[in-house]
């Protein structure tokens, strides 16, 4: 497998580079929780970088952070995994968990180790800012999704925390879904939507979650990472999920006709 750097791409124009105003946007709580897995959402962030913070706040630090993400390019294999190297930061590099990603390809062949999947796609690199500060040494496992069966979410998850539990159970490995909700439609029509998808998170069912974004036309872009997360976390022993933050970008832009919107989940 190749060793490369994947540049950081989208800094400047999606979120800052200095240590100081990264930091700015995380919140010094002293009671952190445990959580096996969350979702923060991937937009810029002065529009969706509040909703994402007040998670990563809430987190206690991982040692690898399995990152899923949507492939919304259309670049690349259908399950791309980055298979080696690093992902650059603002503030430092953060090394990807090569030892992981081999055996999680050993568990499921269907995932393909790729890097042109990862070419173009923002939905992973605008959470590394975040694990950097909060735990400089931590190592990723980048994935990028374009296929949302529910047959492949299952297989992923099953073939995650099968991983997790037979080789990683002595470190912190946190899942994270990388997901916007609904796009491009009014303050209250996204919300009417989203409360739909959200309730489906809450109550931990992966099955539902799809079926309702699928039925209702929800421009949840994440739905399948999201999916994936929630049924291998429920594997890991997850027994609730809370709702920590959601927002919309008409907060940052005050228009409410035409929205962007993001929720911020725990899976505890």
């Amino acid at each position: 497998m190749p060793k490369s750097a994947r540049k950081a791409s989208f800094c400047k124009s999606w979120y800052p580079t200095s240590k100081k105003a990264i930091g700015a946007y995380l919140t010094n709580t002293t009671k952190k929780t445990n959580a096996i897995a969350a979702m923060v959402p991937h937009a810029g962030w002065v529009y969706s970088g509040k909703v994402a913070s007040s998670v990563f706040s809430a987190m206690s630090p991982a040692d690898t952070y399995i990152i899923i993400g949507p492939n919304h390019t259309g670049i690349g294999p259908q399950i791309s995994i980055f298979p080696s190297g690093s992902w650059q930061t603002p503030i430092g590099s953060l090394s990807v968990n090569a030892e992981f990603v081999s055996d999680l390809c050993e568990e499921f062949k269907q995932i393909t180790p790729d890097e042109t999947a990862h070419s173009q796609e923002h939905s992973i690199e605008v959470q590394l800012p975040f694990i950097k500060y909060i735990n400089p040494n931590a190592k990723i496992v980048p994935i990028t999704l374009a296929n949302y069966s529910l047959e492949i979410c299952t297989k992923l998850a099953l073939a995650i925390a099968k991983t997790i539990k037979e080789k990683y159970s002595n470190q912190k490995v946190l899942l994270l879904a990388s997901s916007d909700m609904s796009h491009h439609i009014s303050t209250k029509e996204a919300k009417e939507l989203d409360t739909l998808a959200i309730n489906d998170m809450l109550s931990l069912n992966a099955t539902a979650l799809l079926k309702t974004v699928e039925e209702n036309n929800i421009s949840m872009c994440g739905s399948g990472p999201v999916a994936v997360v929630i049924t291998a976390a429920k594997i890991l022993g997850a027994k609730e999920a809370k709702l920590i933050a959601y927002d919309n970008s008409g907060t940052a832009t005050n228009n409410t006709s035409e929205v962007v919107s993001y929720a911020g989940m725990l899976f505890l």
